[in-house]
């Protein structure tokens, strides 16, 4: 099946190079090896790693082309998710992908090092915790936005590099409509349905926030 392979990603993303789509190939292999010791990807959905967490987190590029010398700062990253992809996308960006969970960030840095990926630091802290001021905060469902915004509010670099003014990239699926009301922040969805066909992505978003 095709959500079980690197398939569907050079199906959406036609530009890599040979070196990006080397790194990708090799995402399976390194995943498999790593949760086997350290769980940071659901058993079911190690199957469907391309699928449900490769191509999920390269949504955010179908919206925001990260440009070179950018900083992305990854909260709440698990397993390197949507990070690693994205770094692999735009190797001139710089990514710092943050975890309060040690076991989770060693499986990131085994990752980006077999990959070669020079552009990801990694910290072992919480969100709020993190020193630095970025373009764009990026993350996928760690909590309700609400919950989440505070945490980042104030991590924005003031000059924008990019057509959507700097702030959140979040992904977070299913009815977002009370927690958007609840959280009061002005935010724009994006149906991630509107870039890639597959069932999987039907209820699913990137919800934008400007920082």
């Amino acid at each position: 099946m095709e959500n079980t392979s690197p398939a569907i990603i050079y199906k959406y993303f036609k530009e890599l190079t040979a070196i990006q789509k080397e790194q990708i190939d090799r995402l399976q292999d390194l995943y498999a090896f790593w949760n086997a010791q350290i769980n940071v990807i659901s058993r079911k959905d190690i199957d469907s790693l391309y699928e449900r967490h490769v191509l999920h987190s390269l949504a955010i590029a179908k919206l925001v082309s990260f440009k070179a010398g950018a900083t992305v700062l990854d909260v709440g990253t698990g397993g390197g998710f949507p990070g690693i992809p994205l770094a692999i996308l735009f190797p001139q960006t710089q990514f710092l992908l943050v975890d309060s969970i040690g076991k989770k960030i060693k499986v990131v840095k085994e990752v980006a090092n077999a990959l070669g990926l020079t552009n990801i630091q990694t910290s072992h802290s919480r969100a709020e915790q993190t020193p630095g001021k970025f373009d764009f905060v990026i993350s996928r469902a760690v909590t309700r936005l609400g919950e989440f915004y505070p945490w980042v509010r104030n991590k924005f670099k003031k000059d924008s590099l990019h057509a959507f003014p700097n702030g959140i990239l979040y992904l977070k699926g299913g009815d977002l409509t009370e927690e958007i009301a609840e959280s009061k922040l002005h935010t724009e969805l994006f149906p991630i349905a509107d870039f890639f066909d597959e069932e999987f992505f039907e209820t699913k978003y990137v919800v934008y926030i400007e920082g």
